[in-house]
């Protein structure tokens, strides 16, 4: 079992390893002394991990409440919310009782969101299952739901006490979503490590998944520590997703996952970068094949304007302007501050 500090405003540790789910009740028992939780989870994930999860939490003499709701985008609401807290007041949860985020990026952004503002906050533990999850938005602390403005756009900085990732659970997501999780561990390459890059683009992916895990959570977990509330280096990480944003927006976040939007955000901006030369020559092609790889696509139909206008709705829209991430080489990323008016001309060339 691997294992990564996260050094934010509360210290944690990221367990990566195969099989560990049945040891989450031991790992959680050793950080935390409440004994109630609350899991949260999808009806997806519930069906393969939700009574295991039960059993080793009450393994370790935590008695478990479980809130499952329906997968997908459309639950990360303000409804699936309000029921949460419901649920959470009806059972008798109080402040020194904890959640548990169980699945994908969808449970972790509006469990941890339940957990950042019920009783003004309690501690939660996320054991994210997907890929995405587990490279990404597990770690860090950021949680939201989405509105109907955008996404993300009502959220909270709470930082995790534990993240158990078990690598085991990703056998059982489908090519396809195992394909648009990828999307995020390429970004973490793209914008911090050619090595990481290199690997990817070299090895056979889920035979290395663990030690690819183990760079994506620490890149993820340095970038947070340098900014914890996203106010400079950490923008890095919307690499890709100012497109992303508007693309899933202009198809009202059905029918185009976030991976793929990712995927189409970042070979977009990479291949208008290089055009441009702001961008070694030939990285927008190393880009576009190892998202070929993946399984991811690289371009899509939806009218540029379009994507313009909804771009300015996303949370990288400053009153001053746009912050744009670019990628000058594989491994080497900036922040490019430009006007709506230098956007503009900058995505429609």
């Amino acid at each position: 079992m691997e294992k990564v500090t996260i050094n934010a405003s509360r210290s944690y540790d990221v367990l990566i390893g195969n099989g560990i789910l049945d040891r989450a009740g031991e790992l959680i028992s050793a950080v935390l002394k409440a004994k109630r939780a609350c899991i949260i989870t999808d009806d997806n994930v519930d069906r393969f991990y939700g009574e295991r999860t039960v059993s080793s939490l009450n393994a370790a003499d935590i008695s478990t409440e479980k809130f499952v709701f329906p997968h997908g985008e459309a639950s990360k609401s303000h409804t699936t919310l309000l029921k949460i807290y419901d649920f959470l007041t009806e059972k008798g949860f109080t402040r020194s009782d904890f959640i548990v985020a169980l699945g994908g990026g969808v449970v972790g952004d509006t469990a941890g969101f339940a957990a950042a503002t019920y009783m003004r906050g309690i501690d939660f533990i996320q054991i994210p299952t997907t890929v995405v999850a587990q490279s990404d938005s597990s770690v860090g602390g950021k949680t939201a739901v989405d509105i109907p403005a955008g996404k993300n756009l009502v959220g909270a900085f709470h930082q995790p006490r534990l993240v158990i990732c078990d690598t085991d659970t990703l056998n059982t997501l489908s090519p396809e979503f195992f394909s648009d999780g990828m999307a995020e561990v390429i970004k973490h390459g793209m914008i911090k490590s050619a090595e990481l890059f290199d690997i990817l683009s070299a090895k056979d992916i889920k035979e290395n998944i663990v030690d690819i895990m183990r760079r994506n959570v620490t890149i993820k977990g340095q970038v947070v520590e340098n900014d914890e509330r996203e106010k400079g280096e950490r923008m890095l990480l919307n690499f890709g997703h100012t497109l992303a944003h508007a693309l899933e927006k202009y198809y009202n976040f059905s029918g185009l996952t976030h991976g793929c939007a990712v995927a189409i955000g970042m070979s977009m901006f990479t291949h208008i970068a290089e055009k441009r030369g702001m961008c070694k020559t030939g990285t927008a092609d190393k880009l576009d094949a190892l998202l070929t790889k993946c399984g991811l696509p690289l371009t899509d139909p939806a009218p540029i304007d379009e994507l313009f206008r909804l771009s300015l709705g996303d949370k990288k829209h400053l009153s001053s302007g746009m912050n744009i991430v670019i990628c000058s080489d594989i491994g080497s990323s900036e922040i490019a501050k430009m006007s709506v008016d230098e956007y503009e001309k900058f995505l429609k060339g």
